[in-house]
């Protein structure tokens, strides 16, 4: 299968491997198959009988069609055995009646990245040899708080690979910080910036797009990769675990073969949600896909009016992985449903006026799949509570999601399955869900581990245990324009 840029109709298409290494195509736009696979029932239901590894082997499979069946199923082994994913990875969870959790945060991190991070790294080191590449390949990531432990742990003494993560210093959690600040590894770095994650997404791709950049860096043998989701070897993991979540919810009896279900996804970036659309175009009987973001809701006005505008304000809240206002994934959908031209017409748009705007026809193609909800932080800490007397103990960017399901339906009756993607352990954000059930402040951020623990009789989780004793190695702080000579020097190194 070959890949094209978002942008570009006529090419240049590229393997996967190619599209992996490279992150991001040369026009700026983002990796796309020039087709969709399709499973057919039998498909799942073959799928319904084998663990994670297998089902995601052979997801990937037909997307990666130029690695092996041997080589990912290798690969899908080591990333989501016992060892980094204890008790499974994507288990299910009921919350109520209706609403199941897909919990997607089980593995090294804490949190859903650790899906495709886990993976993705072995997908590149495999690519760069298929490639015949012989530089290093040096990872740029902007986080919002869980991708850049998550690829920092996955990308770790990696060979023949840098990790070079950038992180708004006052948005991101405590625990969240330390994790980054504490990684270690001989070839990472992890760098604060002065500005939110907008402003770290937005000089990472400007690194990505200056040829002066570039070649400076191929002359130390160097080239640029990603690790965020505009990386086709990101996202396509993601896909997997919706297929298998639908593969559970028959093989557990919760819904038969065929039913519908929608899908709740809190998201800030729209990969997320967007694995899920691709689900839904391979044939995974998935129904309405339901948009959740918090106070930052430009999705939500989105699909509301047509209308994608990011001259707003930029709230800080205590889901900060959805403290987002550029959704980059947005982009796929709209050339999945569009095309390239429209596609690239609509980002020029954006580039020069911060805002584009879909006709009538346009915006109700787009939502016979979706509908966008938001929840500021009082229906945030409103969901954390009721989704804990029901027993579920969410962290706030689940409970932004469980929040949007409350309010889907109260808009509409329905019974079938709502599956829930449960994004993070609550323990990364312990002091926030703390207050909200007690409505008293913890001693502080990392004793709120401790007393979320005792308050709800739930473990910590191994991999957040004594986390505020472990060695800070990384206390740099710099301003958006000072990221390429943070890039140029960790390069040399």
């Amino acid at each position: 299968m070959l890949y094209s840029s978002t942008r570009s109709a006529t090419g240049p298409f590229v393997s996967s491997a190619e599209a992996i290494k490279q992150g991001l195509a040369s026009d700026g736009g983002l990796f796309m198959p020039t087709e969709i696979p399709r499973l057919t029932e039998d498909d799942l239901l073959e799928l319904t009988r084998l663990p994670y590894p297998e089902r995601a082997a052979r997801v990937l499979g037909l997307f990666l069609t130029d690695y092996s069946s041997e080589e990912l199923l290798e690969d899908c082994r080591a990333a989501y055995g016992e060892e980094r994913f204890p008790g499974g990875a994507a288990p299910l969870s009921d919350i109520d009646g209706t609403t199941v959790a897909l919990e997607l945060w089980h593995g090294p991190t804490c949190a859903f990245k650790d899906m495709a991070l886990q993976i993705m790294p072995r997908l590149l080191s495999r690519a760069l040899r298929k490639t015949g590449e012989t530089k290093t390949a040096l990872i740029l990531v902007a986080t919002s708080g869980d991708t850049g432990k998550a690829a920092l742990e996955g990308y770790r003494d990696v060979p023949q690979t840098k990790i070079q993560v950038f992180y708004p210093a006052e948005g991101v959690s405590r625990v969240q910080k330390l994790q980054m600040a504490t990684q270690t590894g001989s070839n990472v770095n992890v760098t604060a910036i002065r500005g939110n994650f907008d402003d770290a997404q937005t000089g990472v791709k400007k690194i990505f797009s200056d040829p002066a950049i570039r070649e400076e860096l191929s002359r130390r043998g160097v080239i640029l990769s990603s690790a965020n989701s505009i990386n086709w070897g990101r996202l396509a993991p993601q896909i997997a675990y919706y297929v298998s979540a639908y593969c559970d919810l028959v093989g557990t009896s919760r819904i038969e073969m065929g039913d519908a279900v929608d899908v709740t996804v809190p998201t800030g970036n729209f990969g997320n949600i967007f694995a899920a659309y691709l689900a839904k175009k391979m044939g995974v009987p998935l129904g309405r896909l339901i948009c959740a973001s918090n106070r930052n809701d430009v999705l939500t006005e989105f699909f509301a009016c047509g209308v994608y505008d990011r001259n707003r304000a930029f709230h800080t809240t205590m889901s900060p992985s959805m403290d987002i206002l550029i959704s980059s994934n947005l982009e796929r959908l709209l050339f999945v449903k569009f095309g390239a031209r429209r596609c690239k017409a609509l980002m020029d748009q954006l580039n020069q006026n911060g805002s584009y705007a879909l006709s009538h026809e346009e915006l109700t193609a787009l939502r016979e799949d979706f509908v966008g909800y938001s929840a500021d932080e009082a229906k945030t800490g409103e969901a954390i509570r009721r989704a804990w007397e029901a027993g579920y103990l969410a962290d706030p960017h689940t409970a932004v999601g469980f929040a949007a399901v409350r309010a889907d339906r109260g808009a509409h009756d329905r019974s079938q399955k709502i599956l829930l993607a449960s994004t993070a352990s609550p323990y990364k954000f312990a002091a926030s869900v703390y207050r909200c059930l007690t409505e008293k402040e913890p001693a502080n951020d990392l004793s709120a581990l401790r007393e979320l623990s005792i308050l709800t009789s739930t473990p910590i989780p191994a991999p957040l245990v004594g986390i505020g004793e472990r060695a800070v190695r990384f206390t740099g702080t710099v301003a958006p324009e000072e990221m390429p000579a943070r890039v140029l020097a960790f390069a040399e190194r």
